[in-house]
C-alpha cells in the first residue's frame, strides 16, 4: 500500500512526519531521509499491530492539493 506522508521542518531542527489515513504512524529524524526511513518503519509497526488486534487496515484514500496564494 502507498500512504501519503507529510514532512514538517521542526523548529528545533530536523523533521517530523505524519501519515494521512493511518493514525499512530509517523516519526522524526535529523534529516528528511532519516525521518522518511523512520516513518516507513512506523507504518510497518502500526499495520502489524492492527493485524495482531484483528483491526482492518485503512486503505489510503487521501487527496493532497497544493494551493498558491499571494503573500
Amino acid at each position: 500500500m502507498e500512504y501519503t506522508v507529510i514532512a514538517h521542518e521542526a523548529e528545533e531542527g530536523g523533521y517530523w512526519t505524519e501519515v494521512l489515513g493511518l493514525p499512530g504512524a509517523g516519526s522524526q529524524g535529523e534529516t528528511l531521509d532519516e525521518a522518511i526511513e523512520n516513518t516507513e518503519e512506523s507504518i510497518q509497526l502500526v499495520i502489524e499491530a492492527m493485524r495482531e488486534q484483528g483491526r482492518e487496515i485503512p486503505v489510503p484514500q487521501d487527496v493532497v492539493v497544493k494551493v498558491t496564494v499571494a503573500a
